[in-house]
């Protein structure tokens, strides 16, 4: 049995199986998922799990070098935009309308669904190194 860490199997190997520059997401309850792409359902009921909760799990095993945010988040979700940048402090990311990360989670390698009932908890991350340059 696993000790620590990530114990969901499906979520365990999909981290595993990441190389560089392949993207995942992070979304919330009500993020349409496109067809055809794989979904690691964590979500329970509403806030199980948290957004934070599950990102920080997911940072404790996969490397991240870049993210993508909806920018209505500014407005609509500060407070986790501030968690998510001190979170991801010093790594690259960019801002775009939540239609075009709608549009861009197509060509995700996998999306997490949490419990998040709150607007605009969606990012998705690109996968880094993990070993030095």
């Amino acid at each position: 049995m696993k000790k620590s860490g990530i114990i969901n199997a499906q979520l365990a190997g999909y981290i595993a199986g990441l190389g560089h520059k392949d993207t995942f997401m992070i979304g919330d309850g009500g993020m349409p998922i496109p067809k055809g792409v794989p979904i690691v359902d964590l979500a329970l009921c509403g806030g199980v799990p948290t957004f934070v909760q599950t990102m920080d799990a997911v940072l404790g095993e996969a490397e991240v070098e870049f993210y993508t945010l909806a920018e209505e988040i500014v407005e609509k979700n500060p407070a986790l935009l501030k968690y998510i940048e001190e979170k991801l402090s010093g790594v690259e990311h960019e801002m775009i309308p939540h239609e075009d990360l709608k549009v861009m989670s197509k060509d995700v390698k996998f999306a997490i669904r949490t419990g998040e009932f709150t607007p605009y908890p969606n990012i998705i991350l690109r996968a880094g190194v993990a070993f030095p340059a």
